[in-house]
Parts: structure tokens; C-alpha cells; sequence
């Protein structure tokens, strides 16, 4: 048999094999197929059972779903109805449990409005009817509860509050205020001084107009709580103020007073301030703080400028109006009283006035003290052009000191018990130098000021030895008063010494002038020579002897009517008068015959100021 038969005898075989397995699988698919639709069938008797059981299963887990909301939504109604209760019996009883209703009925709100699955606006428009009644009522237990216990200070309560260094003074003892004039020791006291704050409202209070006020803003009625709040606080803190005595007065009232009245009042006025700041500003602000805490800062610090504007206007007001009055001498030192208040309270209306809603307040606080400033720097300019242009026609004809000499005097020992408040007030207007040298400038210019007016006044005189005895005693009395101050320190031994020297001088020529002519009636021709006294006729002696008699009559009817006050300048000049008089009369007399007992006795009756039939 070929290659050919045989290959093709085993691909006939590998055909009924083929043919064979086909068959097999036939039969196979055959069996298969009816084992799966057994199956199917099985399944499809099953199906409506795990159906049931399905849907009882989600039956049950919806139905405790259901139960609970049911329970949760039931608990809100129970809570809702617990809060209703609670509003409907009011806030004044029990205030803490109205807040805690208040606080549910706002829970219930929120719940209902953002609860799915129930919904319903009847529920939610009862609870927000029940909400804005309380909150209502919430509004008038805050402005009941707040005019209760909002009673102006009494003054006696607030003079308590102060330190007793700054109490005022007792009946009687003047307007002055506690500052005035003080000692730097006595102003570091004051500086130091501890303040009472007082009780604007029991502590116990505070804590729940807290709470209602915070209700308030939470509920939107901010502006309603803030208007009610300044209302009642603003017109009791102008009640204390009244009370104490503050009073509103502007630029046409100050003019029309009498000094001795705006004097007064001004003293008056830096006590008022320093109760107003240190005390019922303080305690407003905190007061205001505590109330509105956990509030917006900007809506408390509005709300505490608004209770405090009128007030502090009312203060400023007349500071203003005394700084903008016509300028004098004598309102210099009611000037830098109030210059060094306002000073003196500065950081504190600063602190107390903080934030952006009070910033007008602390400008106009600041633009006061530099105008006072600038006015008390121009009364030391006016103060200087007065005194060197005084044309006080009132002489003094006896030569005494001049009133415009003390009073000019005193003024300076005035300005030295100021003086830290001037070195305050220097440093206002930087001027490179040091407010030590600043002082002594000023001091320095009214002392030559007065100099140079009263060397003018001496010139009044028709009698030129009564003009050097003028200034003489005048200069004297400066020079005196400096030495006994503090103007001594600043002023320097050089200025003490070199003015010395010009009341000597003044000295001097009085006796040159007063006492000349009448020396020569005592001069004897060649009086070197003793042995020619007798050159001299005794009818000569006798009219030289008249000669002087009447003079010396007539200057002491003259100069006992001048008076040296100072006794020890008096009995100086006396004796340097003494020195040169008795010496030559003596010589004279004693070489014609005559003593100067009764001329010696005579000389001390000079300057004593009273006339010759008071003598007698």
C-alpha cells in the first residue's frame, strides 16, 4: 500500500473519530441543557418568597426609622411646649429659666426648619410668633430692669470716691481747686493717689442685663438695646454731673462774669473733671464693658460714646470758652490750673475712650489742653508787654514800693510753684531749648520789663534825690524777694550781685544829690588849715549855722514824709547819711561852739514815712 492509501486510510479513521466525539458532545450539551432548566424552574418557585422576605426586612427597618423620628420630632414638640410655658409666665420672676426658653424656642426653630421629613409651617410660624413675644418682653424686662437700678451719684458719695488730698474745701475756704498751686511733693501725692470707683450698678444686676442684652443682639434688636441703654445711662450720668454742680456754660456766659465768679467757677470746674474722668467715666465704661461683653467691639464702643457725648461736651464746652476768652494777666495761672488737669487726665481719657466711635472725644480732649497751651504761652507775652507799658498815673510820693513792683513780684513767685507744669507746657512748643532755660528767658524778660517800666516812673518825680530813693527801694524789694525763692536758682548769683550793685548805686546818688548843698553850708573856706577858721567872721558862722538850720528843717519835713519800708535798708541809709553829715557838722560846731545832739536825733526820724505833725 502507497504513502497515498495509507494517508488517506487514517484520515478516514480520524473522520469516525471525529464523527464519534460529536456525538458524545451532543449527547452531553443534551443532559446539560435539561439539568439548567431544572435549576431555572427551582428558582423562579423561590423567587416570590425572598420577595416577602425582602420587603419585611425593610418594612421593619423603616418602621424604627420612623419611630425614632417620630420620637425625635415628638421630644422638639414636648421641649417646644416646656419653653412655651415658661414664656408665658414672664421674665421678672425667674429671668435665667425665661433665657434658657429662649434659647429652646431658637433650638426649635432650627430643627423644624431643617428637618426633611417634616415639615410644617404652622408648627414653624407658632414657635417664631412665640419667639418674638418673648424677646419682646426680653426689651421691656431690659429697660425696666435697667432705670431700676440706674440712680444718679450723689455728690457726697462721689467726694467719698476721691482721695482725701482732693477733697474739695470746707465752706468758706474759696472756689480754689485741689490743684491749684501745689508743690511738686504735693503734685507727685496727687499723681499717686488711689480712687475709689463707684457703684453705678450692683454687681448682682450686671450679669443679668448681660444675658438680656446678649438676647437682644442675638434676636436682631441691637439698635432697640442700645437705644435703651443710652437713653437710661446717658441721662443719668447728666443728672450726677448736674448734681455735683457742672453746668452748661459757652463763650457769651463766661464773658459776662465777674473774675472774682469765673475764678470760682473754673476752680470748680478741674475738680468736676477729675470726678468726671477718674470716676463716672471710668465706671461707665466699665459698666458698658461688662454688659455688652462678647458683643462687637465697635457696637460697645458706640454705645459708650453715645452715653457719654452730651457729658463730655458740656465739660470741654467751658474749658473751651475760658481758653478762647479775652486774655489778662490774672487768668495766666487759672490757665495752666486747668492746662495741668487736663494733662494730668490725659492717658486715662485716652484708655477710656478707645476705639473708633470715641475718637472725637480724645481729639477735642487733646485740641483743649494745646489750646490752653498756646493761650497761658500768650498771656506770658501779654503779661510782659503790660508791665513794661503800665502808665499807672498813681504814684507813690513817698518813694515807697510800687504795687505794680509787688504785685509783679508775687506773680513770678507764682509761676515758680508751677513749675513742673510749665516745663509740660514748654515742651508743647519744641523750641531746642530745655524748659529750666525756657523759665529763666521768661523770668528773666518781665523782671527787665518791670525794670525798665519803673524807670520811666521814677522819672515822675520833681525831687531827682526822691526818684534814686524810688528806685533804690524798688530794686531793692526785687532783689530781696528773689534771694528769699526759687527765682534765685534760675536766675543766678551773677543777676543777685550785679542788682545789689545798682540799689548801692541808686544809694549813692540819693545821698549825692539830697545831701550836697547842704554839706557845703558845713565847708570852711581853707578848713585844711586850722589856724585859718578864724577867717571865717562869727556873723558868717551864724548865717552858714541858719543857712544849714532851714535846709535841714526843710529836708526833714521833706524825708520824713519818704519811707524806706525795709528796716534794714532804712537804718543803713540813715547811717550812711550819719556818716557823712555828723562828722562835718561836728567839725563845724566844735570849732564855733555848737553840738549835733538834737541833728542826730532828728536823723533818725527820716524815712519813716509820717508827717512832721505826727512826729509831734
Amino acid at each position: 500500500m502507497g504513502p497515498v492509501e495509507t494517508l488517506i486510510e487514517r484520515a478516514s479513521l480520524l473522520r469516525e473519530s471525529l464523527q464519534k466525539s460529536q456525538t458524545n458532545t451532543d449527547s452531553m450539551v443534551a443532559i446539560l441543557g435539561s439539568f439548567d432548566h431544572r435549576l431555572s424552574a427551582l428558582e423562579a418557585a423561590m423567587r416570590p418568597t425572598q420577595v416577602r422576605t425582602h420587603a419585611i426586612r425593610l418594612a421593619h427597618e423603616n418602621i424604627d426609622k420612623s419611630l425614632k423620628s417620630a420620637g425625635v420630632i415628638l421630644r422638639q414638640f414636648d421641649l417646644s411646649r416646656q419653653a412655651e410655658a415658661k414664656i408665658l409666665k414672664g421674665p421678672h420672676e425667674d429671668l435665667e429659666s425665661y433665657l434658657e426658653a429662649v434659647e429652646q424656642l431658637r433650638s426649635n426653630v432650627k430643627f423644624f426648619s431643617s428637618n426633611k421629613n417634616f415639615k410644617s409651617d404652622a408648627v414653624l410660624n407658632h414657635i417664631n410668633s412665640l419667639l418674638a413675644k418673648a424677646i419682646m418682653k426680653l426689651d421691656e424686662e431690659f429697660k425696666q430692669l435697667l432705670a431700676n437700678y440706674s440712680k444718679p451719684m450723689e455728690p457726697d458719695r462721689l467726694i467719698e470716691c476721691l482721695p482725701n488730698s482732693l477733697r474739695p474745701p470746707a465752706e468758706g475756704e474759696g472756689g480754689k481747686s485741689a490743684s491749684s498751686n501745689q508743690s511738686d511733693h504735693q503734685v507727685k501725692s496727687i499723681e499717686n493717689a488711689i480712687y475709689k470707683p463707684p457703684t453705678l450698678i450692683p454687681p448682682r444686676i450686671l450679669p443679668l442685663l448681660h444675658d438680656l442684652a446678649q438676647q437682644m443682639v442675638l434676636a436682631g434688636n441691637q439698635q432697640q438695646c442700645l437705644k435703651i441703654y443710652r437713653e437710661t445711662r446717658a441721662s443719668t450720668l447728666e443728672l450726677s454731673l448736674r448734681k455735683l454742680g457742672v453746668e452748661k456754660l459757652g463763650k457769651d456766659d463766661v464773658a459776662k462774669m465777674q473774675w472774682e465768679v469765673l475764678e470760682a467757677k473754673i476752680g470748680n470746674w478741674i475738680h468736676f473733671m477729675r470726678i468726671a474722668v477718674k470716676l463716672l467715666f471710668a465706671a461707665e465704661r466699665k459698666i458698658c464693658d461688662q454688659i455688652f461683653e462678647g458683643v462687637d467691639n465697635n457696637l460697645k464702643d458706640y454705645c459708650f460714646a453715645e452715653v457719654t457725648a452730651d457729658s463730655v461736651l458740656v465739660l470741654l464746652s467751658f474749658g473751651e470758652a475760658i481758653a478762647k476768652s479775652k486774655r489778662s494777666p490774672e487768668k495766666l495761672f487759672v490757665l495752666l490750673d486747668m492746662y495741668e488737669i487736663m494733662h494730668e487726665l490725659h492717658p486715662e481719657i485716652e484708655s477710656i475712650f478707645e476705639g473708633k466711635a470715641c475718637s472725637e472725644m480724645r481729639e477735642s480732649s487733646l485740641a483743649l489742653t494745646k489750646r490752653l497751651a498756646q493761650t497761658a504761652q500768650e498771656t506770658f507775652g501779654d503779661f510782659e508787654e503790660a508791665v513794661e507799658k503800665d502808665a499807672t498815673k498813681t504814684a507813690v510820693l513817698d518813694g515807697t514800693v510800687h504795687p505794680l513792683t509787688s504785685y509783679v513780684i508775687n506773680y513770678v513767685k507764682f509761676l515758680f510753684d508751677y513749675q513742673s507744669t510749665l516745663k509740660l507746657l514748654f515742651k508743647e512748643f519744641e523750641t531746642g531749648e530745655d524748659s529750666d532755660s525756657q523759665l529763666a528767658v521768661v523770668t528773666t524778660r518781665i523782671m527787665q520789663a518791670l525794670q525798665t517800666n519803673l524807670d520811666g516812673k521814677s522819672k515822675q518825680y520833681k525831687d531827682p534825690a526822691l526818684t534814686y530813693l524810688f528806685l533804690m527801694n524798688n530794686i531793692h524789694y526785687i532783689v530781696r524777694s528773689v534771694r528769699r525763692s526759687e527765682a534765685k536758682d534760675l536766675l543766678g548769683d551773677d543777676w543777685v550781685q550785679r542788682h545789689r550793685r545798682i540799689v548801692q548805686q541808686n544809694a549813692n546818688q540819693y545821698k549825692r544829690v539830697a545831701w550836697a548843698k547842704i554839706l557845703q553850708c558845713l565847708s570852711v573856706p581853707g578848713s585844711g588849715d586850722t589856724n585859718n577858721a578864724s577867717t571865717l567872721s562869727r556873723a558868717g558862722v551864724k548865717d552858714r549855722f541858719k543857712s544849714f538850720n532851714l535846709q535841714f528843717e526843710e529836708l526833714h519835713q521833706r524825708q520824713c514824709q519818704w519811707t524806706v519800708p525795709d528796716p534794714e535798708l532804712r537804718e543803713s541809709l540813715r547811717l550812711a547819711v550819719a556818716e557823712v553829715l555828723l562828722p562835718a557838722y561836728r567839725s563845724f560846731a566844735k570849732r564855733f561852739g555848737y553840738t549835733a545832739e538834737d541833728l542826730d536825733r532828728m536823723l533818725g526820724e527820716f524815712f519813716d514815712g509820717r508827717t512832721s505833725e505826727q512826729k509831734r
